[in-house]
């Protein structure tokens, strides 16, 4: 069900809609145009986005502790999964936005999360089931799509796991390539320390040995020409476990964005000493994406002059 800014008024609404597709793009005020300028001329720039991704077992009486971490962390988008939060809302969490769907307090349930200096550039939202939404923003000129997913666990039947996979096929089938991407989510899946066979979506850093799942997903990304960004550098065990506990630790948390769009991309990596949940770990990955400004044209009331 594709929907609005949650909590607005439907005239709002329709005034952004209008702000958007007009070209005057003013949902973001820290990026919005300026006022002057010479007619045509362009100011480039890049905005740093910091987009997280936590399974956090539940989100009952965790929200602000969640809230909490991601300040700390800098962190301006972050999707979670495992919510336990029953409804499909928006809820006001200490600053940041929270868009949630879920269905039950025993499973499932996903949230994207918003901070206060980007909340107002969502422009749309769309809840797929208690496994899957997905968000639009727009900064400045910039289009950014978000998705946050929760894939079935291995061992559940073939069925809900083709479901979610349909699921998320026919999102990513309604973004252009040529708009921005960033896939959040919990997939359980191993993709194992090497790409063999899949160079052009593994970037040749993991753990663990690959699994069935695991191809699973590597096959999802080389279909839409995506790439998985926590293979994609160097780094420590403790900086690419997404899972830890006494007797496993896994990598099983991903975030994912066009092949197209791998230089935006600066770093990616497990924050493993943020406490909200003792067992899964906070993945992030850092983005400096290009923008583009046009300045308004100022135009001066021409005289005429006129001969004897």
């Amino acid at each position: 069900m594709a929907l609005g800014l949650y909590g607005y008024s439907t005239h709002f609404r329709i005034i952004l809609v209008a702000l958007v597709t007009g070209g005057g793009i003013g949902s973001c005020p820290q990026l919005g145009l300026k006022a002057r300028g010479n007619s045509g001329k362009r100011e480039t720039g890049f905005q740093k986005l910091r987009v997280g991704s936590w399974n956090i077992g539940s989100l009952i009486g965790k929200s602000i502790e969640l809230v909490k971490s991601l300040e700390r962390r800098k962190i301006n988008i972050d999707c979670v999964q495992e919510t336990r939060w029953v409804g499909f809302k928006a809820r006001d969490v200490d600053g940041f936005e929270l868009w949630y769907s879920g269905g039950s307090r025993d499973r499932n349930g996903v949230g994207i999360l918003v901070d206060v200096d980007l909340r107002e550039c969502v422009v749309e939202l769309k809840r797929i089931s208690d496994r899957m939404m997905f968000i639009k923003l727009v900064i400045g000129r910039l289009i950014v799509n978000v998705v946050g997913a929760y894939a079935p666990h291995v061992g559940l039947n073939e069925e809900v796991k083709r479901l979610f996979w349909k699921d998320l096929d026919e999102v990513l089938r309604d973004i252009p390539s040529t708009k921005n991407i960033f896939i959040g989510g919990y997939f359980s899946d191993h993709i194992s320390t090497t790409s063999n066979g899949f160079d052009d979506v593994h970037g040749g850093f993991g753990f663990r040995e690959r699994n069935g799942d695991g191809i699973s997903l590597l096959e999802f990304a080389k279909a839409f020409e995506l790439v998985i960004a926590n293979s994609c550098f160097l780094k420590r065990d403790d900086q690419l476990v997404t899972f830890s506990s006494t007797v496993a630790k896994t990598q099983i948390e991903y975030l994912l964005f066009w092949k197209s769009d791998r230089g935006l991309c600066k770093d990616c990596k497990v924050i493993s000493n943020e406490n909200v949940t003792t067992q899964h770990k906070l993945l992030v990955m850092d983005l400096e994406i290009k923008r583009v400004r046009r300045k308004k044209t100022l135009y001066d009331q021409s005289r005429n002059r006129w001969g004897a």
